[in-house]
């Protein structure tokens, strides 16, 4: 498949498989071992997205399977494939601690693992054994017109209580509800702390290496989160209420991530003050931003792409805008088993970043 990156636009899309591993081998217990048929059907899913959207950037979640994975984007032109973790086996075939990955048509000139800042880690709170809960991959990308550009590939922690109550047949039925209450509050609240602290180290390292390389910086990953959350509402933050206007202005653009969602926003309202004609009106500005996963009767937006100034379009300095935004969702609001039983649980998001004239 030739290179299909053109000089001006490039797109980037976040992309959890849900529990990509490849049979004989078993994902969290003996039983969940996907049929051949069943990845096949799998392996075909993916495929049949990649040569519809082609995304030049692709940042996954849930990889248990790398090599799998890795030969799978290949044969699609991806060139660039990088992981900086692999997925722990509990027994002989047993798999748990699925990875993030990174494909790229894009040159990626560096990979590392994210590390935390353990000494401010133990100054907010925390051990000093604090780690990601899923290594935070960063993959420097050349980027046409912008050079090195640096992407993150997240998961952060689910929400999933971090305490379990196992029930105890010499309790009363109320004891065991009581106690699993308790491991509910106190551990639901546990992976919050996680989560946002998660977050939180993260954009100190973002911030301490956009200092030193100058790089543009998209962030990408599956949140387990609402954005708007206070939880992890300090990956937008963009003021500092007791700095000078003068320096807070001049400098903390510069180390500030927007939400990809609210520049294509700002891009959809531009464009229709600027039109007299309602039909130019983006469909993804009537409809409002789609959730990327559902859970029962709720729904949230868990899946995003974090940008730096560059894409900004408000930012006068900047040379990319986000000129589209995209939801993959139709698996989860209306599925065909025939050709989704086996895709994911989370919508794909993908952005189309475009060179300003």
């Amino acid at each position: 498949m030739p290179d299909l990156v053109t000089d001006n636009q490039f797109t980037v899309a976040t992309f959890n498989l849900f529990n990509y591993l490849e049979p004989p081998n078993a994902y969290y217990e003996f039983q969940r071992i996907y049929s051949a048929e069943q990845w096949q059907k799998k392996q075909n899913w993916l495929i049949d997205y990649l040569q519809a959207y082609q995304p030049d950037i692709i940042g996954f979640q849930e990889v248990f399977s790398v090599e799998s994975l890795k030969n799978l984007v290949a044969s699609q032109g991806y060139r660039y494939f990088a992981v900086v973790d692999e997925a722990e086996v509990i027994e002989e075939f047993i798999y748990r601690s699925p990875v993030v990955a990174i494909a790229s048509r894009l040159p990626i000139v560096e990979v590392v693992a994210v590390k935390p800042d353990l000494a401010l880690a133990q100054a907010i709170g925390l051990s000093s054994t604090f780690s990601f809960s899923r290594k935070v991959l960063r993959a420097t990308i050349d980027v046409p017109h912008l050079g090195n550009c640096d992407c993150y590939v997240v998961h952060f922690k689910s929400k999933r209580s971090i305490l379990e109550h196992d029930e105890n047949r010499n309790h009363s039925p109320e004891k065991n509800i009581i106690e699993s209450l308790k491991a509910q509050v106190a551990g639901g609240w546990g992976a919050s702390i996680q989560r946002g602290s998660e977050a939180a180290l993260l954009m100190v390292e973002m911030i301490t290496r956009r200092e030193t390389s100058n790089n543009p910086m998209i962030l990408l990953g599956d949140f387990n989160n609402n954005l708007a959350d206070g939880v992890l509402n300090h990956l937008l933050t963009n003021a500092l209420p007791f700095v000078s206007s003068i320096d807070r202005d001049t400098y903390l653009e510069k180390y500030c991530l927007n939400d990809a969602w609210d520049l294509f926003q700002a891009i959809l309202s531009n464009e229709t003050n600027n039109s007299n004609d309602e039909n130019e009106i983006s469909q993804e500005k009537i409809n409002g931003r789609s959730p990327s996963h559902y859970y029962g009767a709720t729904s949230a937006v868990l899946d995003y792409i974090l940008l730096s100034s560059e894409f900004d379009a408000s930012n006068q300095a900047s040379l990319y805008q986000v000129s589209n935004y995209h939801t993959y969702d139709r698996h989860l609001i209306n599925p065909i088993f025939a050709r989704d039983g086996e895709s994911t649980d989370h919508a794909i998001v993908m952005v189309t970043l475009t060179l300003r004239a």
